[in-house]
C-alpha cells in the first residue's frame, strides 16, 4: 500500500502523523511511503531523515492525498484537505466529529473510509489511541491554567502552590477518566489543593488509592459541582463519552457563582465542550473571558509539546496503522476494535454517537464493508 503523511495545517500544529521511526516500520512491511517535505519540520525531523528511513518526499500535500491509498495524519482534516479525499482512499486520524456538522458532512461527500483515532478501542474497553493525547493534554491543562491564573493573563494571581504561609489554589477536576489523572498528577506535584469529581464510584475508590489522600474525591451531583466550581481557582473540564459530544456539566449560569479571575481549561473542547460558555481557540490567541471568568480552550492543547506528543501517538498508532496497510478493508471487517474506530465509510456513518449527535442513520460497520 501507498502510505501519506501531509504536513499539518491547523493553527499552531506542530505534530506529524508519522515520525521518521514509523516510516521504517512502514518500509519494513513493504510498504511505500510519501511525505510532504517539511511535515517533520515541528518535530525537528527533515526530509533528509525521512528519506534515510525510506520515505520519498513530495513537494506538496496535493501529491500526498493524490498519490495515497492512506492518509495518516494528526488532526482531523481541514476542508480543503477533505476537499481531496476520495473513495477507496483511507483516512487514519483523530477526527472529533460529534461536534462538527460541516467536517462529517465534507467526509461522507467524499467517500472515504475514515477511522478515528478517538474511537478506537482495546481489550480493556479504553480507548487506547486516544490515551496518550489525554495523558498530555491532562498534564498541559495544569501548566496552562497556572499560567491563565496570573493577573497579567487576566487571572486572579495565584500562585498555583502557594508558598508556606499562604494558602495554595485550588484546583477541580470535573472526570476522573485519562486526562482528570494526569492534570490531578501535575497539580498535586505541584502543591494545589485538588479535588476530582466523578460519577464512577470504583474510579473514585481506584483515585483515592493512587493519591493516597493526596487528593479529595467527590461524587459528582449538581450540588457537589456547584460547590467546587464556586470555590475553585482552577477549574479542569476533563469528561469524554466516546465519540459524542461532551455534556455541558457547568452552565452560563454557574459563572456568576466563580471568583472573579478563575480560570476555566476545557479539555473537553474537541468533542464541543463541558462548559455551556466554551468555544474553540487556538495556540495563538488561547483565552478569553466571560463574566470574569477566563476561557482556556484550546483544541489541539498537545501541538504545543510536539516532540513529546508526535512520539507518543505514533508509539500508539502504529500497531492500528500497519494492520490497515497490511490488510486494507480486511483489518477492519476482522478486528472489532479498528470497527469501532470506523466513523465514515463511503458517504455512510458509522459510528452510533457521531450519527446521533448529528442526526444522521448509524449503518454498523459490519453491513456497510462488503469485504469478501
Amino acid at each position: 500500500m501507498r502510505v501519506g503523511c501531509p504536513k499539518e495545517i491547523k493553527n499552531h500544529e506542530y505534530r506529524v502523523g508519522l515520525t521518521p521511526g514509523s516510516v521504517r516500520e512502514y518500509v519494513a512491511h513493504g510498504h511505500e511511503v510519501i511525505v510532504e517535505t517539511k511535515a517533520g519540520a515541528g518535530i525537528g525531523a527533515d526530509d533528509d531523515t525521512y528519506r534515510a528511513a525510506g520515505a520519498r518526499i513530495v513537494s506538496t500535500a496535493k501529491e500526498v492525498f493524490e498519490k495515497a491509498d492512506m492518509v495518516v495524519k494528526v488532526k482531523e482534516p481541514q476542508p480543503s484537505e477533505w476537499a481531496q479525499l476520495r473513495e477507496g482512499q483511507i483516512l487514519y486520524t483523530y477526527l472529533h466529529l460529534a461536534p462538527d456538522p460541516e467536517q462529517t458532512k465534507g467526509l461522507l461527500n467524499s467517500g472515504v473510509t475514515a477511522v478515528a483515532y478517538e474511537t478506537v478501542t482495546d481489550e480493556r474497553g479504553g480507548l487506547p489511541l486516544l490515551a496518550p493525547m489525554s495523558e498530555v493534554a491532562g498534564r498541559l491543562a495544569i501548566q496552562a491554567g497556572a499560567t491563565s491564573l496570573q493577573k497579567a493573563n487576566g487571572g486572579r494571581g495565584i500562585l498555583l502552590g502557594g508558598v508556606p504561609g499562604v494558602l495554595p489554589a485550588k484546583v477541580s477536576i470535573i472526570g476522573g477518566g485519562v486526562v482528570g489523572l494526569h492534570a490531578a498528577k501535575m497539580a498535586v506535584g505541584l502543591g494545589a489543593d485538588v479535588s476530582i469529581l466523578d460519577r464512577s464510584i470504583p474510579r473514585l475508590r481506584q483515585l483515592d488509592d493512587i493519591f493516597n489522600g493526596r487528593i479529595h474525591t467527590r461524587f459528582s451531583t449538581i450540588d457537589a459541582l456547584e460547590e467546587e466550581v464556586f470555590s475553585a481557582d482552577l477549574v479542569i473540564g476533563a469528561v469524554l463519552i466516546p465519540g459524542a459530544a461532551a455534556p455541558k456539566l457547568v452552565t452560563r449560569e454557574m459563572l456568576s457563582g466563580m471568583k472573579k479571575g478563575a480560570v476555566i481549561v476545557d479539555v473537553a473542547i474537541d468533542q464541543g465542550g463541558c462548559f455551556e460558555t466554551s468555544h474553540a481557540t487556538t495556540h495563538s490567541d488561547p483565552t478569553y473571558e466571560v463574566d470574569g471568568v477566563v476561557h482556556y480552550c484550546v483544541a489541539n492543547m498537545p501541538g504545543a509539546v510536539p516532540v513529546t506528543s508526535a512520539q507518543a501517538l505514533n508509539n500508539a498508532t502504529l500497531y492500528y496503522g500497519l494492520q490497515l496497510a497490511d490488510r486494507g478493508l480486511k483489518a477492519i471487517a476482522e478486528d472489532r476494535h479498528l470497527r469501532a474506530g470506523l466513523n465514515v465509510h463511503k458517504g455512510r456513518v458509522t459510528n452510533r454517537p457521531v450519527a446521533e449527535a448529528l442526526g444522521y442513520d448509524a449503518h454498523a460497520p459490519e453491513a456497510v464493508l462488503n469485504v469478501a
